[in-house]
């Protein structure tokens, strides 16, 4: 479900810091800190995020935190991902998504393009409204 697709499994945080280095895929739990990728992001392919629930908001930080400090690989968010949340993980910097329920391809593409306009700063570096409205 995203433009990019990287195939190789992620190791856990604990093991690329530890034993895996020369991983590129990494995944990230719900109480991962993000910035203990930031050095190596030069050489990360992917980086799946872990929603355990839809209601754990800690993936959006994540993933905010990875795009500011310049990472440009794949960003996956993977679990309890509703079709709702998805034009907000995507302003935070998600470019693909592993949902653990299916979602109709229709259904995602309605949700995406709902809005033309955003209200406010995000890793996407959309323009907000009033900026466009009043400079």
């Amino acid at each position: 479900m995203g433009d990019v697709q990287h195939d190789e499994p992620a190791v856990t945080l604990d093991a690329f810091l530890d034993t895996q280095t020369n991983a590129t895929a990494v995944r990230l739990e719900a109480g991962d800190d993000a910035r203990a990728l930031l050095p190596y992001l030069d050489r990360i392919a992917l980086v799946e995020v872990s929603f355990p629930s839809f209601r754990d908001g800690r993936g959006y930080s994540a993933a905010r935190i990875l795009r500011e400090a310049g990472y440009g690989g794949e960003l996956r968010a993977q679990g309890d991902v509703l079709v709702d949340q998805m034009p907000l993980m995507k302003r935070c910097g998600f470019d693909s998504f592993a949902p653990e329920s299916e979602i109709d391809p229709a259904t995602l593409e309605a949700s995406l393009t709902r809005y033309d306009n955003v209200y406010q700063k995000a890793a996407d570096g959309g323009v907000p409204i009033w900026k466009l409205r009043h400079g």
